[in-house]
């Protein structure tokens, strides 16, 4: 981790905490010392593939012996999205570094539909440019819950998993559960990618978060995350979280206060 003072409740339950810069490889060497499995995650932006890079020259070095990677949904080289392809590469590399390695790669967070949560609020509406597309959303703390798995039991070297909820769904069926959830009304409204991208940008997000967003947008609104595994199931004996799972845990950020 870059900042400690942000753990001080991970080091209060006995997690030794180690301190390293993937933006500075100097710093990596210390923060890996005696690892055996390591857990990689970069930040979206386009120093990623740096980012992994120094990591797993650091991994390297300090003879860890397992890598499990974070990456992203339909990853590789031909991804509609230019985080995917950046993805593709860190994978690639990965895959060629000679380490064992585990690579993760979820779907569309069920967390993310909290961006809508003002508008459900006080309009009942969710408004994206998805059309009636469908996607098999993953509540991250499936994700959470899979990589530890992976972490801390065997059998899962040279393994890519592609993780989803149980079901591909539509965002007007999104706004049904929501709905229940907070016994209101949700619609969901479709809007121009143009539109989305307007009110991004007035969000004050950076260029680079904007286009990530919208090339999302913009592959997801053709079906491309139409798509559900049971790789979840396998690996952990249960089935994913449902978006009636999460919609209940987190109704009350989609009500005013």
């Amino acid at each position: 981790m870059r900042n400690p003072a942000k753990a001080k409740n991970l080091e209060r339950l006995g997690v030794e905490l180690r301190v390293g810069d993937l933006e500075k490889p100097w710093t990596l060497g210390a923060a890996f010392e005696g690892a055996d499995t390591a857990w990689l995650l970069t930040p979206p932006g386009p120093r990623a593939p740096e980012q992994s890079s120094n990591a797993l020259w650091a991994a390297r070095n300090a003879g860890v012996s397992h890598v499990v990677r974070l990456s992203a949904i339909g990853a590789s080289h031909t991804a509609p999205t230019i985080n995917g392809r950046l993805h593709g590469l860190s994978d690639t590399e990965l895959i060629g570094s000679g380490i064992p390695y585990t690579i993760v790669k979820p779907h569309f967070f069920m967390q993310n539909l909290l961006m809508a949560a003002q508008s459900i609020a006080e309009q009942g509406a969710i408004y994206l440019p998805l059309g009636d597309s469908r996607m098999g959303l993953i509540d991250s703390r499936d994700i959470a819950e899979f990589a530890a798995k992976v972490l801390t039991t065997p059998g899962h070297e040279g393994k890519t998993y592609t993780i989803t909820g149980p079901v591909s769904i539509t965002m007007h069926e999104v706004a049904e559960v929501i709905g229940r959830a907070i016994k209101k009304e949700v619609k969901y409204v479709p809007i121009t990618l143009e539109d989305a991208w307007k009110a991004i940008v007035n969000e004050g997000m950076d260029e680079w978060t904007v286009n990530l967003l919208c090339d999302y947008f913009s592959a997801y609104s053709t079906n491309w995350g139409d798509l559900v595994t049971d790789d979840f199931q396998r690996v952990l004996g249960k089935p994913p979280r449902t978006l009636a799972d999460f919609a209940n845990d987190f109704s009350n950020a989609f009500v005013k206060s």
